[in-house]
């Protein structure tokens, strides 16, 4: 089955939101680097529930009115980046995390580095919440969307006021 996809505008730029049948697949950057997501073959959608459903919550939490998602997600990836992207769902809302404690979090606190790339190629952005990790100084590190999306995502979940776009 292919995979379809619909684009939405939000604060931190176009949004391409890809499902996979009836789940979530992907959140794509609208300058995201070609292979760091890597699907099979991606076409319009001329219909999709679920990816209607991603836009609707996605637009309510842009505006501040959702602190969490309730899609079914379709994660592609190895069994350590699932595992990875896994603990990204357990980050509160608001709450950041270093890649050592997602290392420590996943019993693997020598996989830190692996935990960073397996973030960085994290196919459902926002939703599974890559932004909320961060170095061990509190610095914010590299991010797919753009160090500025980043600092946005994580002033809309600061109650910095709703996003503009």
């Amino acid at each position: 089955m292919a995979y379809v996809y619909k684009v939405m505008a939000s604060p931190v730029g176009q949004l391409k939101l890809v499902a996979n049948g009836d789940k979530l697949a992907a959140i794509l950057w609208e300058n995201d680097r070609p292979d760091r997501v890597r699907l099979g073959e991606l076409r319009p959608a001329d219909q999709s529930p679920v990816l209607d459903e991603a836009e609707r919550q996605l637009q309510e939490y842009f505006a501040g009115q959702r602190t969490q998602f309730d899609l079914p997600l379709d994660f592609m990836g190895t069994p350590f980046q699932k595992q990875v992207w896994a603990a990204l769902l357990t980050i509160p809302f608001g709450e950041t995390r270093s890649y050592t404690q997602i290392a420590m979090q996943i019993g693997n606190v020598k996989a830190v580095r692996a935990v960073g790339a397996a973030n960085g190629r994290n196919p459902i952005s926002i939703v599974a919440p890559c932004h909320r990790v961060i170095g061990a100084s509190g610095a914010l590190t590299g991010f797919a969307g753009g160090l500025a999306a980043k600092r946005l995502l994580l002033a809309v979940e600061a109650g910095a006021g709703k996003a503009q776009g």
